[in-house]
């Protein structure tokens, strides 16, 4: 049917446009969600649209739909838009495309069923811990399919099948909340429900003493959960193409310069992880790429617009939200561990804070590579020891400050929601803003 629906559209845009690309897509989720120690939600959910580019008279025109019966107002639409659209500066996939085999095509994952009893179990046995905690418990399976073509020649598919598990509680003592979760999303195998169970219980049995710290300069060890969402969200900002090209990185002119610790290296691996994939959403294959060596710069990440504007080729990064135009982004980011267990870096810490969980994306000035971000769940630790939750408190620091004063990486990292690879990191001096009461 998909097929067809592409042979479709591609005859359709030959006859009025000099180039066209289809992008098909199809998607089905299947929740199963438990809201304040109840089961909520069990609506499965599917969409499937297209996305149509074109180039008429060197100028770009898009269109996308979920109505597969009409798919000349679809041709119709993208034409128009290309009368005010942007010239066109790259030119769509022209080279040949393998359709990817189905990573996990052999798992099948557990019945709605089966989840909803893993769900009750899993609340029971927080419950065991503290009856009082509100718990939420979610599964997602989704299964998805993307097709491209283009005019030139190009046609690829893939298809994907993940699995995700979240528990998170809310603990109410008076006016203090205590909110704690933890997640993992799979690919070809079942989530570890155990230890997700066991993560989210460390948390309650680390914040069960209230804690202090007094604004200043500490050791602060990220998780990898915090690392993702404080420095791995502003890497991933600070490396694409398109920020480059708008002159909004601190990275912009410094390829080839050591700016971090020779044990730092960030790097894309498109073959691991939930998100793995052979090609973007532009028909362009993927790649491993080191984007920071040792400590250097060594490159940016692009999509076919983007790479066109800089004077370079596209490194298969041009993805997409939905049925929308593409945009540089990552599969993964992946940090390389280091030679240090984290339970070790805690215990070399003499007065700091652990990040957990931060509130947000926290507030950053991008440009000059800095970070601040709000604890919503740290711990302090005296003489390497986590003594108690801490409230009110703010990290910030600046990525080359930081990264000139790591004690180390933990040495095992962990997948944080599929998207990103990452150890625990120790920095020996951020700055902390703690306000008391």
């Amino acid at each position: 049917m998909s097929d067809a629906i592409l042979e479709t559209i591609l005859k359709l845009a030959k006859q009025r446009v000099e180039s066209a690309e289809i992008y098909y897509a199809s998607s089905q989720d299947t929740p199963i969600e438990f809201e304040n120690n109840r089961l909520k939600s069990l609506q499965t959910k599917a969409i499937r649209g297209v996305a149509l580019r074109v180039i008429h008279q060197g100028r770009l025109g898009f269109a996308s739909s979920t109505d597969l019966t009409r798919l000349e107002d679809l041709v119709d639409a993208a034409v128009q838009t290309s009368d005010i659209g942007d010239v066109a500066e790259f030119e769509f996939a022209a080279h040949e495309l393998k359709a990817e085999a189905t990573i996990g095509r052999t798992y099948t994952p557990p019945t709605t069923q089966e989840l909803v009893e893993v769900g009750e179990r899993l609340i029971q046995q927080v419950h065991d811990y503290n009856p009082n905690i509100l718990v939420d418990a979610g599964f997602h399976v989704r299964s998805g399919s993307a097709r491209i073509a283009t005019s030139s020649g190009v046609y690829a598919e893939r298809s994907s099948q993940t699995l995700s598990a979240s528990l998170s509680g809310n603990l109410v003592r008076g006016e203090d909340f205590l909110q704690a979760y933890s997640y993992d999303v799979t690919r070809d195998r079942t989530p570890d429900y155990d230890l997700i169970l066991k993560e989210l219980l460390q948390k309650y049995q680390w914040a069960e003493q209230p804690a202090t710290i007094h604004s200043g300069t500490f050791p602060i060890l990220f998780t990898p959960r915090a690392a993702a969402s404080t420095l791995g969200r502003l890497f991933d900002t600070i490396l694409s193409g398109q920020v480059v090209v708008q002159r909004a990185s601190p990275l912009a002119d410094k390829v080839g310069e050591k700016l971090f610790d020779d044990r730092f290296t960030l790097f894309e691996d498109p073959t691991l992880g939930p998100s793995a994939c052979t090609f973007d959403d532009e028909g362009t294959p993927t790649s491993r790429k080191v984007l920071i060596d040792q400590g250097t710069v060594t490159g940016f990440y692009w999509d076919r617009r983007w790479a066109a504007r800089a004077g370079c080729e596209s490194t298969g990064n041009g993805f997409r939200g939905g049925l929308s135009r593409p945009g540089p982004d990552l599969v993964n980011l992946c940090m390389a561990p280091g030679k240090t267990a984290t339970a070790d870096l805690i215990a070399g810490i003499e007065e700091g804070l652990i990040v957990d969980q931060v509130l947000g994306a926290g507030q950053s000035n991008q440009l000059a590579g800095e970070f601040s971000v709000n604890l919503d769940l740290g711990y302090k630790v005296e003489k390497g020891q986590i003594v108690g939750r801490v409230k009110n408190t703010m990290v910030a620091g600046s990525i080359f400050e930081a990264f000139q004063q790591l004690v180390d990486l933990g040495d095992r990292p962990e997948w944080v929601g599929g998207g990103a690879y990452l150890p625990s990191l120790l920095f020996e001096a951020l700055g902390v803003s703690a306000r008391q009461g």
